[in-house]
């Protein structure tokens, strides 16, 4: 992507012969630390971003990836010390899987290459499979759905000693902080993030190879659309897009809207339900783990429409939600810090409005605020509550300490202030929450396809920027959500788009598809009746009620499907 010559490729070795590294990512303000590390006494052999992270880190050790802007994961090997540095990106972009034996360490940048270097044999992490199959938790963790597979968690590192073949307790080097910034007025926070958010989307357009954007219709990748036809008005646009064609949930006017504003170059993917079938053994390949909904497979076909198009590298708005209060809104988290700071008319007057939104009503504004009076005895009692209300199919004896897998991790260890449990939600979903799977698909559907995708709302200046704002300007009075970031848009982005209230997520009809298809095949008894947490006559018999269309269409069928597939590939071949 940076160079193409064969001056980077790796393992790379500084000019010492001391340190090796290979690295997974991309650096984009690799310039700026050049320039900085050379006023230091630094000089180059090449102009690779990957010896430039090298060099930052030969000069600031653990500081420097804070000063890194980009995605990388890495690995460098200090042949003097005999060390192994592991690193990963702030926001776990890039993935770096790990194993550990007695007398050796395995890592990557997906399971299936540990699955071929590792000795023994890979077994099932039971408890990740129920926590997927019943609440769709995944990628919470260091764990992975293999026993004997972790994850390096996002923003941390960890060094192995080959002398004495261990490993030490991974590290955490960058936190983002909460402390709000009360001298700073609505427009100007707009103003400044304007600023920041083409900066950074400069920074993401770096590239010896061409570029283009995923684009959907909604607030996120429309900005980054417009924000690069913003920044560099010259640069000839391409625009990627699954369209559900003859769905509700098509946005194909949305697109459309945004490639016309932009004079961009359209490209669409539409998808038949039989090509879900003829792709979905190498989607799950692709993928190393099971998934949670069929919008990844459209994800999966926009990078391979990229790569038939002749791009490499695409920018993607993947991270705005969890940076700017999206989705619902965090009504709960937003509710409990106007309650603890006493102000109760504000926090009434937040729910009555947030409750007239499209996809959201009164009599859930009202069980919001119920839900956040009740004790805390009487909150676990109703979670605890919620937690028997388990399908009939599975067996829930298997797993008597199934309620730690629907807690959000609190980390108890942070200073929050008590006025600030929407920005804490925030930090919390950016850093470990549900975001970590989006950006596993990101990246395997991407690579699967040799296309680079590119992030600009995950840089750490950008979200401690954000991170630092009042939470009335994240999601407004009146229930708006994304409020600040919608203001500090306008007049790059179409004004139809920031004013939508019928954005409903990067969807697919996939009840629709999978029922139009010959999915049966999928259920085969022999495999169902292996798992020891399931009543397989009762599984059975669900799947094909949902497949014949007795039963209203479940999002958690698909994950089923996807997982029994997954199950087969990696222990039943």
């Amino acid at each position: 992507i940076i160079d193409l010559s064969a001056k980077g490729h790796q393992p790379f070795v500084d000019g010492s012969g001391q340190y090796n590294m290979v690295y997974n990512g991309e650096v984009y303000n690799y310039r700026e630390l050049r320039a900085e590390l050379e006023q230091l006494g630094h000089t180059f052999r090449t102009d690779t971003d990957t010896e430039v992270v090298l060099e930052a880190w030969k000069a600031w050790g653990t500081g420097a990836w804070k000063k890194c802007i980009g995605m990388f994961s890495l690995v460098i090997y200090d042949t003097k010390e005999e060390k192994l540095v592991l690193v990963r990106d702030a926001f776990g972009i890039k993935p770096l899987y790990y194993s550990l034996t007695n007398d050796a360490l395995f890592f990557a940048s997906e399971v299936s290459a540990i699955q071929a270097l590792y000795p023994g044999k890979l077994t099932l992490n039971q408890r990740r499979a129920y926590s997927f199959l019943v609440w769709s938790h995944y990628d919470f963790g260091n764990q992975t759905f293999y026993n004997e597979i972790n994850q390096l968690l996002p923003a941390h590192g960890v060094t192995y000693d080959l002398k004495q073949r261990k490993l030490a307790t991974p590290e955490r080097w960058w936190w983002p902080a909460i402390d709000e910034n009360k001298n700073i007025t609505f427009e100007e926070a707009a103003a400044q993030l304007r600023s920041m958010f083409l900066q950074s989307v400069r920074l993401h357009l770096r590239s010896d190879v061409p570029l283009g954007v995923a684009l959907s219709g909604g607030v996120d990748s429309s900005a980054v659309t417009c924000s690069i036809k913003h920044a560099e008005p010259n640069l000839p646009l391409k625009t990627f897009s699954f369209i559900a064609k003859g769905s509700p949930l098509s946005e194909e006017h949305w697109v459309d809207e945004v490639n016309t504003q932009t004079g961009a170059h359209p490209a669409k993917v539409y998808v038949k339900p039989e090509e879900i079938l003829a792709d979905l053994e190498d989607l799950v390949r692709t993928l190393g783990e099971p998934f949670g909904s069929s919008s990844i497979y459209a994800q999966y076909r926009v990078f391979k429409l990229v790569k038939e198009q002749g791009v490499t590298v695409t920018l993607d708005g993947q991270g705005a939600d969890e940076l700017l209060a999206g989705y619902w809104g965090y009504p709960h988290d937003r509710l409990r810090s106007l309650l603890v700071d006493g102000k109760w008319i504000a926090a009434i007057s937040f729910l009555y409005h947030w409750g007239n939104w499209p996809g959201r009503t009164r009599k859930q504004a009202l069980g919001i605020l119920f839900q956040e009076l009740l004790p805390e005895k009487w909150k676990y009692r109703l979670k605890a509550r919620k937690n028997d209300l388990l399908p009939a199919w599975l067996k829930a004896d298997t797993m008597p300490d199934r309620l730690e897998n629907l807690s959000r991790p609190l980390f108890t260890e942070l200073a929050i202030p008590k006025n600030r449990q929407l920005a804490h939600a925030l930090r919390i979903d950016l850093i470990n929450g549900g975001l970590q799977s989006l950006l596993r698909h990101g990246d395997r559907n991407a690579m699967r396809w040799s296309v680079e995708s590119r992030v600009p709302f995950l840089t750490i200046p950008l979200v401690e920027f954000v991170l630092s704002l009042p939470e009335s300007y994240l999601i407004s009075k009146m229930g708006e959500t994304k409020y600040v970031f919608k203001a500090a848009m306008r007049g790059i982005v179409p004004d139809a788009i920031l004013d939508r209230r019928d954005k409903v997520g990067f969807s697919t009809p996939e009840g629709e598809w999978l029922r139009q298809m010959d999915a049966k095949q999928w259920i085969k008894p022999e495999l169902i009746r292996s798992l020891p947490f399931v009543d397989a006559d009762s599984l059975i018999q669900h799947l094909e009620e949902q497949f014949s269309g007795k039963t209203q269409w479940q999002v958690q069928s698909w994950r089923i499907l996807n997982f029994l597939k997954w199950y087969e590939l990696n222990f039943k071949q």
